[in-house]
């Protein structure tokens, strides 16, 4: 799996828009400044993020960008997909009918990592802005109950 900086940044700057705008335009450069992101890299998936209607922006003195809806209703899988951060755990070129091998077929274990990117993007849809911002995203995931082993006692 690869994950850019593209999506991780894109998220921590929504994050930090939406804790520190409360409705208010928050210009990039301090953005920027805060979370140690260049201020030409964070432009540039910002751009998306406006086309994405996640953002809006505001011009002149006093502006900056603020989130389109609320953090509430924002989910970082949309935060993601806005910035064309696709999340494929396989090693196919989708656009490519050669498929994993470089053949005409999938490997083996195509299946498992196809799964595994739709796991993902599932979780993230679950995970909206406010989640990130309130810290409320760990423990999340719940772990699958393994099924008891009959272990024999001594009195067996």
């Amino acid at each position: 799996m690869n994950l850019s900086t593209k999506g991780r940044y894109a998220v921590m700057a929504m994050a930090d828009l939406a804790r520190s705008s409360q409705g208010k335009p928050v210009a990039l450069n301090e953005i920027a400044q805060r979370q140690e992101i260049s201020l030409s890299y964070l432009e540039q998936l910002f751009a998306g993020l406006r086309r994405g209607g996640l953002v809006v922006s505001a011009r002149g003195p006093g502006g900056g960008y603020r989130l389109a809806r609320p953090a509430e209703e924002t989910r970082i899988a949309d935060i993601m997909i806005a910035v064309e951060e696709p999340l494929h755990a396989t090693r196919c070129d989708l656009a490519s009918p050669k498929g994993c091998t470089g053949q005409a077929g999938r490997c083996v274990t195509h299946d498992l990592w196809e799964e595994l990117g739709r796991q993902i993007h599932i979780f993230l849809s679950g995970v909206t802005l406010a989640d990130v911002v309130n810290k409320r995203v760990l423990g999340m995931s719940r772990p699958i109950e393994q099924p008891m082993v009959h272990q024999q006692t001594a009195a067996e």
